[in-house]
């Protein structure tokens, strides 16, 4: 008899506890390793769920708007359809001998807590043999004709994403090369189970006076985050910089996708080339720099907290597949279908408020980042020309935060000068 438990996954390194968006299987239903049986709620992202094992949905424990504990059971999965009676008899009496009766393979590690495990349970390894690749991954070769069976993952634990994808297609070719797109336009949705998704309904936004509103995942996740922040030194520099040339350059190149965000992304990527300190991070082994310079751009949801999505070694994806790799972050980080890689993978971060208005201001530094940098609005300003005359010139002020225990007052200016220096000078560059 095999009678195995379903564990709830750590969809994330802070992960402790999950919620159940909604079950793609029911009790009963037959399930194929590897097939989705569960969308969870982790910090950050509603993600599919894999069965490790074959067989029938024999019970289900936590049910879908519910919550459980990282490593502990969700449901139970029975080898055959006569064991489905003997799995209920378990959970009705509490599953205390399920081990006992359950196959002597060893426990996924989506059991041990803090460890980001959906390597496990969802897919995110190589188990017997199976070629393990996320869902967009999966479209995307489909799409380009690539030989998943050919690639090497650089996900965790060895999982192929979308980037190895369009790694391998851009292999080999000169970088205008990436502008070529399929004929459809770039997928904002992941690959979804056969039967269709229902997303949890945001919270009400109506407010009543006295009235406690409990916080969503995603806040209680921001929470953790910013009083983690509050343990590191820090400190703030400013910097103003003349974006005509920057704007000239948006207004030419937006018809063709481009956006604001991309731009100010690959502005920054390019010159942390110059400057790996500030995107390095601090750990009690000393300075890690990072093999990939990754830009997490915060973006705030509509149901609260904000979210981080990352653009991948923006400083070598060109403009172009940058603004289309951006639009399909925004829409499923909005629809909570983010996979973690694609939001806990940043090195640096941008902070942009000056769509608000908001001339200036401080960013919080996020856990496991050396650097943060907040962007106010480009505004018509009044300034003293080389000539001596007076000129009006688009300016926007942006204040980087950093991490005093790894990076000084003189590295984050000659980072913010060379910044200004190329958005003021040759922002044309930013389209090679």
């Amino acid at each position: 008899m095999s009678i195995h438990e379903v564990f709830m996954p750590a969809l994330s390194s802070t992960m402790t506890e999950g919620k159940i968006v909604s079950w793609v299987k029911s009790p009963g239903d037959k399930v194929e390793k590897g097939e989705t049986v569960v969308v969870v709620e982790s910090d950050k992202a509603d993600m599919d769920v894999e069965s490790f094992y074959e067989g029938y949905i024999a019970h289900i424990i936590v049910e879908a708007g519910d919550t459980a504990p990282v490593g502990s059971a969700i449901a139970f999965i029975a080898e055959t359809e006569a064991e489905i009676e003997t799995a209920k008899s378990l959970a009705n009496s509490g599953g205390a001998a399920a081990s006992a009766t359950s196959s002597p393979e060893p426990i996924p590690a989506t059991a041990s807590v803090g460890t980001p495990t959906l390597a496990s349970q969802n897919g995110s390894n190589h188990r017997e043999g199976r070629l393990v690749v996320s869902p967009r991954a999966r479209k995307l070769a489909k799409e380009l004709k690539v030989d998943l069976s050919t690639l090497k993952g650089s996900g965790p634990h060895g999982r192929i994403v979308a980037e190895d994808v369009e790694a391998t297609v851009n292999k080999g070719k000169q970088p205008a090369t990436t502008l070529v797109a399929p004929p459809a336009p770039t997928p904002t949705t992941p690959v979804a189970p056969p039967p269709p998704r229902t997303p949890a309904p945001a919270p009400t936004v109506a407010v009543v006076p006295g009235q406690v509103v409990p916080l969503t995942t995603l806040q209680n996740a921001v929470v953790r985050n910013m009083v983690a922040s509050l343990s590191v030194p820090i400190f703030h520099v400013g910097y103003t910089i003349t974006t005509d040339g920057l704007d000239k350059l948006y207004k030419q190149i937006k018809s063709k996708g481009v956006t604001m965000t991309a731009l100010l992304a690959k502005a920054v990527a390019v010159t942390l080339q110059k400057h790996p300190l500030l995107n390095a991070s601090y750990s009690d082994q000393g300075t890690v720099y990072h093999s990939g310079i990754n830009i997490s751009v915060a973006v705030a949801m509509d149901d609260g907290g904000l979210i981080t999505p990352v653009l991948q070694n923006a400083d070598i994806v060109d403009i172009y597949s940058l603004s289309r790799t951006w639009k399909s972050l925004v829409d499923r980080a909005r629809a909570k279908q983010l996979q973690p890689e694609e939001y806990n993978s940043g090195t640096f971060t941008l902070s942009n408020l000056g769509m608000f208005g908001v001339d200036k201001f401080d960013a919080i530094l996020p856990p496991g980042q050396g650097s943060i940098l907040a962007i106010g609005a480009s505004r018509p300003q009044v300034v003293a020309t080389a000539d001596g005359l007076f000129g009006v010139r688009q300016q926007m002020q942006v204040n980087i935060t950093s991490d005093h225990r790894i990076i000084y007052g003189t590295h984050a200016a000659a980072f913010l000068q060379d910044l200004a220096k190329l958005i003021e000078t040759n922002p044309q560059s930013l389209t090679l």
